[in-house]
């Protein structure tokens, strides 16, 4: 972990330092460096639910399906971001519900980002560590995030929760958020096939605070092929898996291909610079 990267003790707000296998606050507290690289900076209090986030089968079926490489379109437009709007040269981005890491590795490759991941679920961060042991993987929640105040210049969240005033106070003025979020005809075809009845949508990004100001925005669209086993994938990583009749199953696993659509809205938030009167 480098001198830019300040990470924050999730129990007491205060910095938290690297020491051994560990990491520690000035207050004692003190955290443990699995095996695989992650440390889990999600206290029992901020738990919900014993097993927070996406289950491990999930994950898999993502990991699977990105590998291919049929999302790669959504890291690129990422990064073209990050090279137009972000005003650091060698940014820190906290990347936030990373999953199991396909995106963040990119950040950081193609980027040229030091990248943290934030997810909840601990399987993630095992998968993750399994990408690159130069990111910092973290457990921990979107709503109390274990990064200083000002100390990242970009925020990810690519298919996640859209936490304004998390993201407020961890970035520094003038850092930006890129959140990427599933269109209105994301995976009609898909849609299509597993459901009865599909209802039109009108999908939007969630409203953002006076923190920020709107600086890009763009609707996205492309097409990709799959076959059987690559429908099952993306179908097993997404929610709809598990809302599925079983006769719809079964109309899926007749089906040997098909073409999907996939569309997505890109959007660039800019943190507004404190004025004095503001503090």
């Amino acid at each position: 972990m480098s001198d830019q990267l300040k990470m924050m003790c999730p129990i007491c707000g205060n910095s938290l330092a690297k020491k051994d296998k560990s990491f520690v606050c000035p207050q004692k507290h003190s955290f443990d460096i699995a095996r695989q690289g992650y440390v889990n900076l999600l206290p029992v209090q901020n738990k919900h639910s014993l097993v927070p986030g996406d289950a491990k089968e999930m994950l898999i079926a993502r990991r699977q399906f990105l590998n291919r490489g049929y999302y790669r379109p959504i890291c690129d437009d990422v990064i073209g971001m990050m090279k137009k709007y972000s005003l650091a040269e060698k940014p820190v981005l906290a990347d936030i519900g990373c999953g199991e890491g396909y995106y963040t590795v990119a950040f950081e490759k193609d980027g040229g980002a030091e990248c943290i991941g934030v997810d909840i679920a601990k399987d993630a961060a095992r998968m993750a560590c399994a990408r690159s042991k130069s990111i910092l993987w973290t457990v921990a929640t979107a709503s109390h995030l274990p990064i200083e105040s000002g100390s990242a210049d970009i925020v990810t969240a690519v298919f996640s929760l859209y936490m304004n005033d998390e993201y407020a106070r961890i970035l520094r003025n003038g850092g930006i958020v890129i959140e990427v979020t599933a269109g209105s005809e994301h995976l009609k075809e898909l849609k299509a096939m597993i459901y009865d009845e599909v209802f039109e949508q009108h999908k939007c990004p969630s409203p953002h605070g006076s923190q920020f100001e709107k600086i890009a925005k763009l609707d996205r669209n492309f097409q990709i092929g799959l076959e059987k086993e690559e429908m099952k994938e993306l179908l097993m990583m997404t929610p709809h898996a598990h809302r599925m009749k079983k006769e719809r199953m079964e109309i899926l696993d007749s089906t040997e291909s098909c073409q999907l659509t996939v569309n997505y809205i890109i959007r660039v938030l800019r943190k507004n610079e404190k004025r004095k009167n503001d503090e």
